[in-house]
């Protein structure tokens, strides 16, 4: 018996397979997922009805980069909040200066709608007045309103700030500043981190390069798609009655991490009991770098009480509590390290107890890059670019989880290029932008009137 034969036997026993998601069937139930999104939205808790928001930008990537522009931009990522200025020269090219790091408001302790905002106007008094246009990155559901602004709709990540759901984000950020003694802002402009990806991906094309069309991916502490939608979004359509111009195609925000039609195991159902969000997200908690250390560490539990381990790696694993991603990374890249956390505990047993752990973690990736390469094709496929090899889609990514996580990228990609360049003949590239999200935002703001 194998290593391999008894961690898939005690997998399967909980309904936890990384090869049980099928890529293809995945995607499959995405675009179903999505279109319903895009038709009626979520208006319902029925079992069939859509899980992803498909949010409307109500905006396309410019057609060229912004000129002699200078805006402030806000990222407010899943751990992080940074703050910066960012100029465009007379040739289109950007320099950002006065970046300053903090931790996001709502991480620590639970704030209310006051306190939220102004936690975040402090945190940008050292640009106060330099700029009277503001990017604001807010990495969380958000309805996009057509003048630009954005409405919450649900804090994910661990974010703990309930009274902010429901706010518009713009109109209080601006409030806040003001009270602070800032000028009132001219316009806050309010995007995701997925649609700043594409965009910095569409404005910052090579010289002699051209796409078929952009995709923004993020895989770090959570995850998110979006991407250019070149059909009529019916849910929309009764903008046109207010007289509001409703675009023939525009960038729609997926917030695919809620997308919530696939089999969960034994062990994601325990995890979700436990987090601020029951019952939502359901894909990114199987996916995304804030949650798959906690579930692994859930599963090595499960495998010490069930016998895998020999016993003094079983008690150390049953008194391990919380891990994170990058425990698991820094045992995978490096199992004989005794300096890291499982390091030490394997360290103590045999050579079995490292091909066990070995081969639960691994389980735990294989499962997030197949479903990370299903929720980007489906956004490629729903786009209809990337048909021509010369215009290939361009699919921009940004995230630790995706870049730095053990054998991730390699595996997605080599999924991609299976389920949409061999199969369906589209093409794509993976674009790699430095600093993506604060260039993103800057361009919807410098290039907004």
């Amino acid at each position: 018996m194998s290593v391999f034969q008894e961690v898939t036997a005690f997998l399967g026993r909980h309904g936890f397979s990384a090869s049980a998601y099928d890529v293809n069937t995945v995607i499959e139930g995405l675009l179903f997922d999505m279109q319903k999104g895009l038709d009626v939205g979520i208006i319902d808790n029925s079992a069939m009805g859509a899980s992803q928001d498909m949010i409307p930008t109500w905006g396309l990537p410019p057609a060229e980069a912004p000129k002699k522009e200078t805006v402030i931009v806000i990222d407010a990522g899943g751990t992080n909040f940074r703050s910066c200025l960012v100029s465009f020269d007379d040739k289109g090219n950007a320099s950002i200066s006065e970046m300053e790091k903090t931790s996001m408001p709502g991480i620590e302790k639970e704030l209310g709608k006051k306190d939220f905002f102004d936690a975040i106007a402090k945190n940008l008094d050292h640009l106060k007045n330099k700029a009277s246009k503001i990017g604001f990155c807010f990495s969380y559901a958000m309805t996009i309103t057509p003048d630009g602004d954005g409405q919450v709709l649900k804090f994910s990540k661990e974010i703990k700030a309930p009274e902010v759901e429901g706010s518009i984000v713009g109109q209080c950020l601006s409030d806040a500043l003001v009270a602070r003694g800032w000028n009132r802002p001219e316009k806050i402009f309010l995007l995701n981190d997925t649609t700043a990806a594409l965009l910095a991906g569409a404005s910052n094309a090579k010289e002699g390069r051209a796409y078929g069309t952009y995709v923004g991916f993020i895989l770090g502490t959570g995850m998110n798609s979006a991407y250019i939608e070149s059909n009529p979004i019916k849910k929309v359509s009764s903008f046109a009655e207010k007289g509001i111009k409703i675009p023939s195609s525009q960038i729609v925000v997926c917030e695919s991490g809620r997308f919530n039609k696939l089999q969960r195991s034994d062990f994601d159902l325990e995890f979700d009991k436990s987090a601020n969000t029951p019952g939502l997200y359901v894909t990114e908690k199987m996916c995304s770098g804030a949650y798959l250390g906690p579930v692994a560490a859930i599963i090595l539990r499960h495998a010490a009480e069930e016998g895998l381990f020999s016993k003094v790696v079983a008690d150390d694993f049953l008194k391990l509590g919380k891990i994170e991603l990058k425990d698991a990374d820094q045992f995978l890249y490096a199992p004989k390290n005794t300096n890291t956390l499982l390091g030490a505990i394997i360290a103590k047993g045999t050579q079995k107890d490292a091909d066990i752990l070995y081969t639960i973690l691994d389980a735990v990736i294989e499962r997030s890059a197949r479903l990370a390469a299903a929720l980007i094709s489906a956004s490629v496929i729903k786009s209809g670019g990337g048909t021509s090899p010369a215009l290939p889609a361009g699919i921009v990514c940004d995230g630790t989880t995706f870049y730095k996580t053990h054998h991730l990228k390699d595996r997605l990609l080599g999924y991609l290029h299976d389920v949409l360049t061999a199969q369906r003949h589209i093409y794509f590239e993976i674009l790699t932008i430095e600093n993506d999200i604060t260039l993103g935002a800057a361009v919807l703001a410098a290039s907004s009137k």
